[in-house]
């Protein structure tokens, strides 16, 4: 009832209000959460806190992983403007270079105007074997710090992490995404027409509920679960990687966040 996005493990807040107010700065718009329905007064509670007047927020009646998520969250956007640029990203991570982040989201936006499928690659420090992994292709001619997706690759073992590390040639997968709503919509049609189907339905028939849309219960609990990589990135011809590093973590396990958080004299990281 109250996963690892709403507890404060790196900073006074909430790892949730950190990612809100990372993108709360004036190069970005309103803020979409999407959200179980059981979270749904948390998140409210959180966007009152942090002043998001204008934020929405989509409850999902049950889980269907990332693809229909997000799909539902680009239908809605796309009501009012399917050209409209749309940062996808989880509330559980951690980053530490503000101004890195941002930069990273600039270079980003200039592919997705020019309509790539954005996913962002940390650049790794070790051959981590948690993470899944995206070799980068060709530079992009147009856009400096843009590179064409090769290949998304599922998570190592210990020797083909340590390969991937030396070769320089691969990426961290993130799970960030940057695109064109109207544009992810297109591509989702063509690659998991179903899961777009029932997102469209879902949201068609959804129902407000205060501050809420509640997604159709029926219509979205008919689509395929499925996540974004599977379902579109390694699918599509438009998918670009920018490689960054700004501090990035998902704090996957408990070595992770004692790897990001200030030990004492015996080596231990103490919350609370």
């Amino acid at each position: 009832m109250r996963p690892k996005q709403f507890l404060a493990l790196y900073t006074e807040n909430s790892l949730f209000r950190d990612t809100l107010d990372r993108v709360s700065g004036d190069m970005f718009g309103p803020a979409l959460a999407i959200c179980n329905d059981d979270h749904r007064f948390l998140v409210a509670e959180i966007f009152r806190e942090a002043d998001v007047a204008e934020g929405d927020i989509i409850l999902e009646p049950v889980a269907r992983n990332t693809a229909p998520a997000i799909a539902a969250a680009a239908l809605s956007i796309a009501k009012s403007d399917p050209d409209a640029l749309m940062l996808v990203l989880p509330s559980d991570h951690v980053i530490t270079d503000e101004a890195g982040f941002l930069n990273s989201v600039q270079i980003g936006a200039q592919a997705a105007m020019d309509g790539g499928l954005v996913t962002f690659g940390m650049t790794p420090d070790k051959p981590e074997t948690g993470y899944g992994y995206i070799r980068r292709g060709a530079a992009l001619g147009d856009v400096a710090g843009g590179f064409k997706v090769d290949s998304f690759v599922e998570k190592p073992d210990a020797a083909t992490a340590q390969d991937y590390l030396q070769s320089g040639e691969y990426l961290w997968n993130s799970g960030m995404f940057l695109f064109r709503a109207g544009v992810l919509i297109e591509e989702m049609r063509r690659h998991c027409p179903d899961v777009v189907a029932a997102c469209q339905d879902a949201v068609a028939k959804g129902q407000r509920d205060l501050t809420f849309l509640r997604l159709d219960e029926t219509a979205f609990a008919s689509s395929t679960g499925i996540s974004m990589d599977h379902a579109v990135m390694e699918k599509t011809d438009r998918a670009v990687v920018v490689p960054a590093s700004f501090g990035w973590s998902d704090i996957g396990a408990w070595s992770a966040l004692w790897e990001i958080s200030q030990a004492d004299e015996n080596n231990n990281v103490v919350l609370g």
